[in-house]
This record gives C-alpha cells, structure tokens and sequence, in this order.
C-alpha cells in the first residue's frame, strides 16, 4: 500500500513516514518546508514541496501517485499567529485540508488519518480529564479551524463513505522538534540552555499540558491504519506536566541544575490546564504510552544537543 504523508517533512509527520516505511509501506511526503526540513526527509521516498492550498500541485502529485492512504499532518501549528491572523490559520488548516478530502475522495482512498489537536480543542474543560466526549470550547482560532475540519471528515463521511481516523495529539516532543513556535517549549528550553539563554516560562509555572513521546505517536498512526474507522481518538500520556516541572526535567537532562527561569503574562489563546483521557485509544486502538516523560526528555535532549554541538 502507498501512504501519502502531508506535512512529512516536519518533525511528526517526519516519524509517522519513517514508522510506516519500517512497516513496508511505500511512503509519498508533501510538505511546503516553511516549518518542515530536508534533513528530516530519508532516502527512497518521493517528496514533493508543496503548499496544501495549491490544488493544481495537489491535483498532479494525486495523479502520479495514486495513494491508497492519506496521513495528513499538515498544518499551521502556531496559536499564537492563529491569534493574530484567523484567516491565515483557516486558509491552511481549513481550505486545504479540504483539498487533500476531495482529492482522497476522487481517487477513493482507503483511508484518510487526520492529525487535530487535544492541547488545543478544548479550551479550559469543566472536569479533567478531557475525553473526546467532552464539549469542544477552544480559546483560540487554531482549535477552532482543526476541530472544523473534524466535522468535515464526519459529513464527508456520511454523505461519500469517506473511511477516517482522527488523532488528537497531546503536547509531542522528541527528537527532532523544532524550536519555531510555542509548540515546540522541550526544544525552546533545551535550545536556550544550550546557548547560555535563560528559558521564559510564560505565566506562573503551574499551567499543565500533557506531554507524549513522539514514537509512541508512531505507533498510534500505525494502529490508525487498521483500527477505529470512523472515530476521534485522544493520544497523549494521561498525565499532567506543568511548565516548571517540564523545564526542570529538561534543565536535568542537560545538567545544568543551577539554572531558574524566568517569567513573562500568559500569552492570549493558552489554555492553563489541560490533561487528556486515553481510555477509548486504549480499548480501540490496543494503544498505550510506552515511553515515560523522564526517558522521552532524556531522548530530545541528547538530539538537541547533537545538533547544537555539530552547529
């Protein structure tokens, strides 16, 4: 079978393509680069820079390539600019997402995985933790534009029979995350660190996110293949980290314990806590968290480190 990975570039969609080539499966990776990089790219698959917006190039990469699958991890990722510029977030997470469907659809793929969010579509829940079932109340555009896309995949569904898995991501980090963005806080902090730069933590230090190893993400896009058709699934630990403890386990990593952040208001769109229920994932999916937050800091600190030393 032949997967078409959109955002393949990036440092999720990167590992998802990787897992799937290890599984056998032929790899096709569109990504624009503007968060994504060659560096992350293996030897064997095509690749085609592209913006999901473009339908004409979309149009031409389907027709040569003839997916089976679509793994869509292609977005804008950054709050903050969803913030400041609704329409650019919703040209990207909305307008082409919907693209990839109608081209998934035309060429009747077997499948569509939809990369969406659980830091973000929320908002600040009742009670945690959050199960899918809980309402969706996001406090900013970017959970909004990737939960509409979710209702898209749904009517696409019931009016076409479009087969789809969604995946709501906790906070992932692992090697190769990229410090662009707030997305990317584990590689930030180890960044600066690295650098001689004193970390900021935007609020008081106690705001929690739930944070998930990027490989145990793999593997939930590999049961995706097979498991929970026509359904929306949590991925992440189960538990909650705060913004002090993740840079101390970062500052540990790296062995500079003398080091304390510093701190600046909470930033508009962020939500204070948020910690994610996996039960459905575990009784669909036969999926788990493997890697514990200590191990998976560890992981992306040595990366980072590499890729400070060798400049």
């Amino acid at each position: 079978m032949k997967v078409l990975v959109t955002g393949g570039a990036g440092f999720i969609g990167s590992h998802v393509a990787d897992g799937y080539r290890a599984q056998g499966l032929e790899v096709v990776v569109v990504d624009d680069l503007s968060r994504g990089s060659k560096r992350n790219l293996r030897a064997g698959a095509p690749f085609y820079q592209a913006d999901i917006r473009d339908r004409a190039a979309l149009e031409e990469i389907f027709r040569k390539e003839k997916p089976d699958l679509v793994n869509h991890h292609a977005a804008q990722i950054d709050v903050r600019l969803s913030v400041k510029d609704p329409v650019c977030d919703a040209s990207s997470n909305i307008l082409g997402s919907l693209n990839l469907v109608e081209l998934a659809l035309a060429s009747k793929v077997r499948r569509f995985i939809y990369a969406s969010t659980g830091g973000a579509i929320y908002g600040e829940p009742e009670t945690l933790p959050a199960g899918e079932e809980t309402p969706v109340r996001p406090l900013a555009p970017y959970g909004v534009s990737k939960h509409t896309f979710e209702l898209y995949l749904w009517t696409m569904r019931k009016l076409y029979g479009l087969p789809f898995v969604v995946l709501r991501y906790g906070n992932v980090y692992g090697p190769r995350q990229s410090s662009k963005g707030e997305a990317g806080v584990v590689a930030i902090f180890s960044e600066q660190m690295l650098g001689g730069v004193t970390p900021t933590i935007y609020g008081d230090g106690t705001k929690t996110r739930d944070y998930i190893e990027v490989s145990d993400v793999v593997r939930a896009n590999w049961a995706a293949l097979s498991k929970g058709e026509g359904e929306i699934f949590n991925i992440a630990s189960g538990n909650p980290t705060s913004d002090y403890e993740i840079f101390a386990a970062i500052r540990e990593a790296l062995g500079f314990p003398g080091i304390e952040p510093k701190y600046a208001p909470k930033r508009p769109g962020e939500v204070d806590h948020i910690v994610l229920g996996i039960g459905k994932a575990a009784s669909h999916l036969d999926w788990k968290p493997a890697v514990r937050l200590q191990e998976g800091i560890r992981r992306a600190a040595e990366w980072i480190r590499a890729k400070h030393d060798n400049g």
